[in-house]
């Protein structure tokens, strides 16, 4: 595989918001985002400048990993957010310790199958668990089935939490996580 796996660097804020672009007009976006293509077609450079400064290389707070095709093309991606306990999270439960939070998965359609996705959650648990953290979660749309099989095949588990995705309807996400193994 030529492919590179890395975090990104702050100057490469419109690769980033590129990508998220083209992730938003995925078919199953609608089940994998809580953003709108349009949402974020709509927001400043300001927005995606701070956005990939806060995940790029060297911070620790959340960490955006790509994989980089030889040409130089983004394929693929997902962030790692850091939730520290005592807080709430995005859907305002409460966080009962300090874990990895993996959110915006994705990878070109052409590209998946190849492994790239397993290579990015790869790095992504090795820099949450570089962290201090003890336990990665995702969220998971009920009916996304296809990401929901590949997180199992990944080592992340139903927990049983509920998340429901707003009042007036009865649509839910799943939380899904990974356990540190101890040596």
């Amino acid at each position: 595989m030529n492919y590179v796996i890395r975090s990104i660097r702050p100057d490469e804020w419109p690769a980033a918001k590129a990508l998220r672009l083209l992730a938003l007009q995925d078919p199953v976006a609608h089940l994998a985002f809580l953003e709108t293509y349009d949402d974020a077609l709509g927001r400043p450079d300001s927005f995606w400048k701070e956005r990939a400064e806060g995940a790029a290389k060297g911070a620790t707070g959340a960490q955006q990993i790509i994989a980089e095709g030889p040409d130089g093309e983004w394929v693929g991606t997902l962030t790692v957010l850091i939730e520290e306990a005592g807080t709430e999270d995005w859907a305002g439960l409460p966080v009962e310790r300090k874990q990895g939070h993996v959110v915006g998965v994705f990878v070109r359609e052409e590209y998946r199958g190849i492994g790239l996705t397993e290579v990015l959650f790869d790095a992504g648990l090795e820099w949450a668990w570089g962290q201090g953290v003890e336990r990665v979660r995702l969220i998971v749309h009920e009916d996304n089935a296809r990401a929901r099989r590949f997180y199992g095949k990944a080592g992340f588990v139903a927990t049983g939490v509920v998340v429901p995705l707003g009042e007036g309807t009865k649509e839910r996400e799943l939380e899904m996580a990974v356990e540190r193994e101890r040596a």
